[in-house]
């Protein structure tokens, strides 16, 4: 059991920190590289490699073919559409705005599970947590000195990335998985690699490719941290924690991310970033105060 919880721990941490640096890979791959192929390119390789290492280990894969359309949904919400629409906006919004707006993650998987998948019940308090996390991100998307940052169209694509790796998240405990993680890992990250390239080559991302220095290496970092590592973290927690426990990485990645971008590219650290920050975290940490309680009473309700 100790080891376990090690394991656990690590995998959270390995969450919170690489996570938190991504959005800087990601922006700077984007600046020389097209969107869709980058992230494509990305998830392709590292599902090739999860799946071929797990091939060589003999782990067991889903037998099912109803179970691997599943997985493979989750990996079309979570790096299709939540990821690939990450990536398209930072091409033009700053790398630390939109972990902020990502941040706002664990608020949207409380709605999906109140009205959705009818698993969880927000208390008054979690309602109140919810205005507070929105007004966050309202506060974020209007103030006028972040004029360059991000757009009216970046806000909207970035919130749409929230609410369907949202989605993923939540529908991926939605039912019973079989087989070794990595294996599953694999299929959905061979699905959304799938789903990313067919959409860059519809889009004729293809004539804009170009391999520099910059963008191959925010590439490699991004498949062995960002995929492998962190990707393959996430998954396993999912299946240890509950979703909104999980999902409180979202607490530690906007701090790290805007910290590099300010240092890294320079990106403003202003007041509204900072007040966003901590209005959008503020509203996080109330609802999964809430959802924990709510969990506990329900427990004690049963027994």
């Amino acid at each position: 059991m100790d080891r376990e919880k090690t394991k656990i721990i690590l995998a959270y941490v390995a969450v919170c920190v690489i996570w938190g640096s991504t959005y800087l890979a990601i922006r700077i791959g984007v600046q020389d590289f097209p969107p869709f192929l980058f992230a494509g390119i990305r998830f392709l390789i590292a599902g090739a490699l999860m799946f071929g290492f797990a091939k060589l280990k003999g782990m067991e894969f889903p037998a099912d073919r109803k179970e691997i359309a599943k997985i493979s949904t989750v990996g079309l919400l979570l790096l299709l559409c939540g990821n690939g629409l990450v990536v398209y906006a930072e091409q033009w919004v700053h790398s630390g705005i939109a972990s902020l707006l990502i941040a706002s993650i664990p608020l949207f998987m409380a709605l999906i599970e109140f009205f959705i998948f009818k698993i969880a019940r927000l208390q008054l308090m979690g309602w109140a947590g919810l205005a507070i996390g929105f007004c966050g991100v309202a506060w974020l998307a209007i103030a006028d000195d972040l004029s360059g940052a991000i757009d009216a169209l970046g806000c909207i694509l970035l919130l749409t990335a929230c609410f369907c790796w949202a989605l993923g998240s939540v529908f991926s405990k939605s039912f019973e998985r079989h087989g070794a993680i990595v294996s599953q890992i694999s299929i959905e990250m061979l699905a959304g690699g799938v789903g990313l390239a067919l959409v860059g080559l519809l889009r004729g991302e293809l004539a804009a490719v170009r391999f520099t220095a910059k963008s191959l290496g925010a590439i490699a970092y991004l498949i062995v941290f960002g995929s492998i590592i962190a990707y393959s973290s996430y998954v396993y927690l999912l299946q240890k924690w509950p979703a909104a426990k999980a999902g409180t990485y979202a607490y530690v990645n906007p701090v790290i991310a805007v910290l590099l971008g300010a240092v890294v590219l320079n990106e403003g650290l202003s007041i509204s970033v900072v007040f966003s920050t901590a209005i959008i975290l503020i509203g996080v940490f109330i609802v999964q105060k809430s959802k924990i309680k709510a969990i506990k009473v329900t427990t004690v309700d049963m027994n």
